[in-house]
This record gives C-alpha cells, structure tokens and sequence, in this order.
C-alpha cells in the first residue's frame, strides 16, 4: 500500500549520518548525504521525535519546528524502532548486515527470543554484530569520538553492539549532558553523540497527543536550543532521531491470544505490536500467511521473508542474520496493533506505539545548525 513509506537507505537515512559526518570533518569522501563542513560536530538523537509529530505539535517546540522544511527530513531504517535505529546510526550500517532486526528477534537455533533493549547475558553482543561501528572507523582515522548517554547504558548490551569504539561519558540529566557535549566539542575534528530518551518514554505512556507528551516535546525543544547556545558557532549540530509514533486507540488492536487460529503454524511470535516476526516451522509458511493475511485484510502487509528481503526493507540481509527474520513479517497499516497479552503483556499498557513503515513512524527530522 501507498501509505507505506521505504527507507532511504545509503541517500538519507539515520545509518548515513555518521558517515556524512565524517566527511563533513574530512576523514572519509563524501557518500549519498552531505552536510556542511564544522569544526566539530554535535549529535543530538531525540528518541520518538518523528518528523510529521514536530510539524503537527510545531507550537509546543518552536526552536525545532523553525528549522524543519521538506529538505531537513531523513527516514528511519525497519522496522522503525529504537535498537534497530540506534544500532544503524552507530554503525552506518543497514539492519539486514548489522543484525539487530526488531525489538525482539530470535536467536537462531533456539526458539528464544533477544529483547535487544534489555539485552541477555547468554548473547554476546559483539558476535550478534560483530562489524566495526562507524564510531570506530572514525576513531581509527583520527577524529574524537564520545558517546554522552545515561550511566546504566555504559556497557548494556546495545551499547556494545551498537556503539563500541567511541569513549563514554556518562550523564544523567539535561545540565551534565549539555555540559558534557560542550566539553566534548572542544576537540576539532570531534563528533560528540547524545541521547534523550524521555520523549518516547512519554509517548509509550500517554499517547503523542496528550499534555504530557507535548510538555516532554517543548522540554527538549529547550534542551536543543540551550545546547545550540552553548556551542561555538563553528561546531555544527544535528538534531536527529530514531523513529516517530502513533497512538493505538483499544478498537484498533488485535490480541492474538483471542484468536487461536492466528498461533496456528507459529513457534515463536517475536518482534513488536507494529510489526511482528513470526517463526514457523519448515511447511507453515504458506498456511499461516493465508491464515493472516485472510484476518488481517488491508490492516497489515503480511509478508514472507523472501518478500520482505525482496522490497528492501531491511537493506542487504546477511546470511547469518536470515534466520533472525521472522519466516512470516507482519506490519501494521494506520494505527493498528497485534497484540499478545499472554507473551507480551506489557505492551497492552502502552499508549504509543512504532515499529512500521507509516509516515509518522518512518519520517525523522535531520535539523542541521
């Protein structure tokens, strides 16, 4: 469907950032985005801030909302949520080569399920992506690399996997993580990185509508324009992030544990409400996609995984990250969500949702000062 929109890899997707910036402070030749040159360059990743929910609520941030045009936009990667992101900004790399393909994906040969954000003590992070970051190519060229984020995130799991390479400063609050990307930034040639994740937070909690999420958006909107004040004129800084939302009202969502024919043919249902990995065993395939797609109608594209492979949405997919694919993909149109409250309770809790390839979910904003 038309409502869809694919990612813009190796042109304008949040995996190109790093690269342009590095060739923006001159260690590696210039690829599909391009950013102006700086002697140093700030990253600010604002989780949940989709581009179309910074034009739509643009009164509750205007610092932002004043540089978003048509041109100062990116797309997230799929599916559009924040492990797969971060790990594809981390590493310039496309979610089918650096392995981290949802939210929960399985491990292959077992018929577990890696919560990438919590991650588990069994994985090793550095086998599930065992590629260089683009963090530490640039390190490895010279340039200053430093991650500013929450202090329990020093060495997760995610971190690893995604952003190894580059030192880390732990910071906890707005004050320490302005202060640290200042300090940070002295370095020319230096591409500081920082993190907020309290917008998605809210927007998980209370919906993208709601007064809540709208004064969590005018606090970043402060949090970017004092970052902005405190810079040097001369050190570029981009605001950017990882994926948007929408809210899921309860007459849009389908729980699968209430229609036992859709766990037919299904070991193991991974991924997330917007967009689910199924797992079949050898024969099922063909079943549980009728099955599905008969339910589902125009709810959802359900999808194979040579489909899914076949439309690109995962970039170049390597032979080691196959089998972490679900064999069937299910990804939700409009503001639907399946749902299992019996596997995943928690997300019945959950107001705002991402994971799919609607404009709100995919579209992210790329404001560059």
């Amino acid at each position: 469907m038309s409502e869809f929109l694919e990612p813009a890899y190796g042109q304008r997707s949040l995996g190109d950032v790093v690269p342009a910036v590095g060739a923006a402070l001159g260690f590696l030749e210039p690829a599909g985005l391009e950013l102006p040159t700086g002697s140093a360059y700030v990253v600010f990743l604002v989780d949940g801030l989709g581009a179309r929910l910074l034009e739509r609520y643009a009164h509750a941030a205007p610092f932002l909302a004043s540089q978003l045009t048509a041109s100062s936009v990116a797309t997230a990667g799929v599916p559009s949520t924040t492990a797969t992101s971060l790990t594809s900004f981390g590493t310039g790399l496309t979610p089918g080569t650096h392995g981290l393909v949802g939210f929960t994906s399985r491990v292959p040969g077992t018929g577990k399920l890696l919560n990438a954000l919590l991650w588990d003590k069994d994985v090793d992070p550095v086998e599930w992506q065992p590629h260089p970051t683009a963090f530490t190519r640039l390190r490895e060229l010279g340039a200053t690399v430093t991650v500013v984020n929450k202090r329990e995130f020093a060495r997760s799991g995610l971190t690893v996997a995604a952003h190894r390479g580059a030192e880390y400063v732990g910071a906890d609050k707005v004050g320490e993580r302005i202060a640290a990307a200042v300090a940070a930034s002295g370095e020319r040639g230096s591409l500081t990185y920082l993190y907020d994740g309290d917008l998605d937070w809210t927007g998980h909690r209370y919906g993208v509508a709601s007064r809540q999420w709208l004064q969590q958006l005018a606090m970043v909107d402060a949090e970017a324009e004092q970052l902005r004040e405190a810079l040097p004129p001369s050190v570029r800084l981009v605001v950017v992030a990882d994926h948007g939302m929408v809210d899921s009202p309860t007459e849009s969502r389908i729980d699968v544990d209430e229609h036992p024919d859709l766990r037919d043919g299904v070991a193991l249902l991974g991924g997330e409400a917007r967009f689910r990995h199924l797992y079949c065993p050898r024969g099922a395939v063909e079943d549980v996609v009728a099955t599905w797609r008969a339910f589902l109608g125009t709810r959802a594209d359900v999808l194979t995984r040579d489909e899914v492979i076949g439309r690109g949405w995962f970039g170049p997919v390597a032979p080691a990250v196959l089998p972490r694919i679900g064999d069937v993909v299910v990804a939700c149109h409009g503001d639907v969500a399946v749902l299992s409250t019996a596997d995943f309770p928690y997300e019945a809790t959950l107001v705002g949702l991402h994971g799919s390839l609607t404009p709100d979910e995919m579209v992210i904003p790329l404001l560059v000062s």
